[in-house]
């Protein structure tokens, strides 16, 4: 896996497509890696004619480790911002929206369509829009969030099974397992992976680099982050919000948000769609993010895939 130096750390990257093409930046969820987006998500953008970029974050994947920083009390955490206590993690969105940056200078890529997933990836996507417009041809959030607090939660299922750890942490079929009762549960109900597809993916990840702590530090930088929604609506590039009506991680709600104070932006609300990219709905979220990306997406409109006859 090649890696490159930005912001001052080593970062894991991958690229795959035409470096004439429009280039697309995909940006993966707390303790996601590059080698989590689906195959077939990759390998669809790119028939598409985009130039994919992908990346490993730091304290993830074959990236640059914060291991000094030690692993941190996410409870504490949450108590000291619950209190108003000052507390400061060891890095920032704005430190992790600096890596993605970096990424695309170091590959002299100038301007790229941005398309972050999840709470994390969401929110460094919407980030680089604020802070860099000139960097973003088109922003794409998928199944993220604005962090405004008022916001709903996960469902008491999910934030049992978010709280809970593997049987036996130091082994890593145990760790595997885990993992995928988790994805599992916030997959999507109308359009469940296959358990094997699901098992291979979540093996591959896990036997590639598992650190727990870089994950909880990760979780820091968002918890830090508060609520977003004021920045919103500086937001020029055009976006569109994809998310899962049964979404039980980020529901609903934490999608409409980010398009409600985003101007001009376009919601599509996909039903029976979890907290995942579901190999049944890769097609239309591919169709959905062509059209988008092509400045082809009309208000109201289905894109010409989707029509049914």
């Amino acid at each position: 896996m090649p890696t490159l130096h930005a912001n001052g750390l080593r970062i894991a990257f991958d690229t795959a497509g035409d470096p004439k093409a429009a280039p697309l930046l995909l940006i993966h969820g707390l303790g996601m890696q590059l080698t989590d987006w689906p195959g077939d998500f990759v390998e669809g953008l790119v028939e598409l004619g985009f130039y994919v970029i992908r990346f490993d974050h730091r304290d993830s994947g074959l990236s640059s480790k914060f291991e000094q920083a030690g692993t941190p009390s996410l409870a504490l955490a949450q108590v000291k911002r619950a209190l108003g206590w000052p507390w400061r993690p060891p890095y920032g969105i704005d430190d992790l929206a600096a890596d993605a940056l970096g990424v695309l200078s170091a590959l002299g890529v100038a301007r790229a369509h941005l398309v972050g997933v999840s709470a994390l990836g969401g929110l460094i996507a919407q980030q680089l829009a604020v802070r860099h417009p000139q960097r973003a041809r088109s922003l794409t959030a998928i199944m993220s969030t604005s962090g405004r607090r008022a916001l709903p939660g996960p469902t008491p299922q999910v934030r049992k099974a978010l709280a809970s750890r593997p049987a036996d942490p130091a082994n890593l079929d145990s760790v595997i397992e885990h993992a995928v009762g988790l994805l599992r549960l916030l997959g999507s109900p109308s359009y469940p992976t296959p358990d094997a597809q699901l098992r291979k993916r979540v093996t591959r990840s896990v036997r590639r680099c598992y650190c727990p702590g870089g994950s909880r530090r990760q979780m820091l930088a968002l918890l830090a982050a508060g609520d977003r929604s004021a920045l919103l609506p500086t937001i020029t590039a055009p976006t569109l919000v994809i998310h899962g009506a049964a979404d039980p991680l980020l529901p609903p709600a934490c999608g409409q948000d980010i398009a409600a104070h985003v101007g001009g932006a376009r919601l599509e609300i996909i039903e029976g769609m979890g907290h995942d990219l579901p190999p049944q709905l890769v097609e239309r979220i591919l169709a959905l993010i062509d059209s988008h990306a092509r400045g082809k997406m009309l208000p109201n409109s289905t894109p010409r895939l989707f029509v049914k006859q």
